[in-house]
């Protein structure tokens, strides 16, 4: 949303946003360091403390584009250079923080007390989405109204933000427990644990149905990886549509960004929750085999509402708003089954290591996709666009019919 309000282009703003998924693809790669080198807690505070730092350089930093050219959306992304250096570090500094968070959280906790806390834990997730894609996107919008200077309102809000994440840093400083057996984990044998290492990529790799595992995590959700992408850029582009250079710029919603806080980043992620919430009981009861037809359903079919809008163009709010939150929930719905496969395949004796993998190609799916769903807009218009999407979908329902019959 930043990127597209001031003025990037989609196939540049798709294509480097992207590329900040590679710390979640790789972070497996390292993390055995954060198992060996200080404390968890110390690896918490420590990405808390970059993070907020990290956040302060963005504020005071960021780019100011000329409004004539966040209008004609021919804002070179190189101008944001040194913003995207920046993001990419925190993008390791949080894929880094997410690893010493859940290994403290199993560490700090015996057994019966993390079954206590995992729904809490699992509440201030989502409410940490509602947060940042909705509340932090409001204020933005809001101070966009207000003032009419993009670049300063986008400025102040990472300002906020800023103070928000030192005002959590400095509470974790006095606050977070010192878990007795939060110690670095001694290695002895570094050749065994290299070792080790090793076998859990080679006896994944070699799982029976390995290859149609691989394809269903980079396929089930392919049509979703080129839909999020860009819905957030087509609900605040322009009507209007016009060339520039051989591309089409244009054929939005043109909402505002306070609009889209509240609609896509509030509404929708609750919906996409209450998705996966009532995905997970659904598959609770049914099983993988008996669900996945219906989730793959869920997840596709209602993308097709962006067909719509794209067409369309309605200016109902209601209308935008419950298109966005039926596409959000039935995502949320669907992923489930994603979610349990990934589980299903990584169960054995390296279950662990095995899911960081999953983790991996999951990430690798969102990607692929990612990488050049700006360009392909950009060439067809948004309406076409979201019908190449869509026709994606194709893929989610082979692959599913090849997993349901080996469940």
């Amino acid at each position: 949303m930043l990127f597209a309000k001031m003025g990037v282009p989609n196939d540049q703003l798709s294509f480097f946003t992207t590329l900040l998924y590679f710390p979640w693809f790789l972070k497996g790669l390292w993390s055995p360091f954060v198992d060996i080198l200080r404390t968890k807690r110390w690896w918490i505070i420590a990405m808390q403390l970059l993070l907020t730092a990290l956040c302060i350089l963005l504020t005071i930093s960021l780019p100011h584009p000329a409004t004539e050219t966040i209008a004609a959306k021919a804002t070179s992304v190189g101008t944001f250079r040194f913003t995207l250096i920046l993001f990419i570090i925190a993008a390791f500094a949080s894929a880094t923080h997410d690893i010493a968070a859940d290994g403290f959280y199993m560490l700090a906790h015996d057994t019966k007390s993390q079954a206590a806390f995992v729904g809490i834990r699992s509440t201030f997730y989502r409410i940490a989405a509602v947060f940042s894609q909705g509340v932090i996107v409001y204020i933005a919008g809001y101070l966009e109204n207000k003032t009419g200077d993009i670049p300063g309102s986008w400025q102040i809000t990472l300002g906020v933000t800023s103070a928000i994440l030192l005002g959590v840093t400095l509470y974790h400083c006095f606050f977070l427990p010192h878990a007795t057996e939060d110690q670095p984990r001694e290695v002895k044998d570094y050749k065994g644990a290299m070792r080790e290492l090793k076998e859990s990529f080679v006896t994944f790799f070699t799982k029976p149905g390995v290859a149609l595992a691989i394809a269903f995590m980079l396929l089930y959700r392919l049509s979703e990886g080129f839909l999020v992408k860009l819905c957030q850029p087509f609900l605040v582009d322009a009507r209007e549509t016009f060339i520039r250079e051989g591309q089409l710029i244009g054929g939005g919603l043109e909402l505002s960004t306070d609009t889209v806080g509240l609609l896509y980043g509030t509404i929708g992620v609750i919906c996409l929750l209450l998705g996966g919430i009532l995905g997970g009981i659904y598959i609770s009861k049914k099983g993988l085999k008996r669900s996945i037809w219906l989730m793959a359903a869920a997840l596709t079919l209602p993308s097709f509402v962006y067909c719509y809008l794209s067409m369309a163009q309605p200016e109902s709010l209601w209308l935008i708003g419950s298109a966005v939150s039926l596409e959000q929930f039935g995502y949320g719905f669907g992923f489930t089954a994603y979610m349990m496969y990934m589980m299903y395949f990584s169960d054995g004796p390296y279950k662990t290591s095995h899911y960081a993998i999953c983790t991996a190609f999951m990430a690798l799916s969102m990607m692929i996709p990612g990488f050049i769903a700006g360009s392909i807009e950009m060439a067809v218009g948004y309406s076409a666009f979201f019908w190449i999407a869509n026709a994606c979908s194709v893929t989610t329902f082979l692959i599913t019919y090849l997993v349901y019959k080996r469940l």
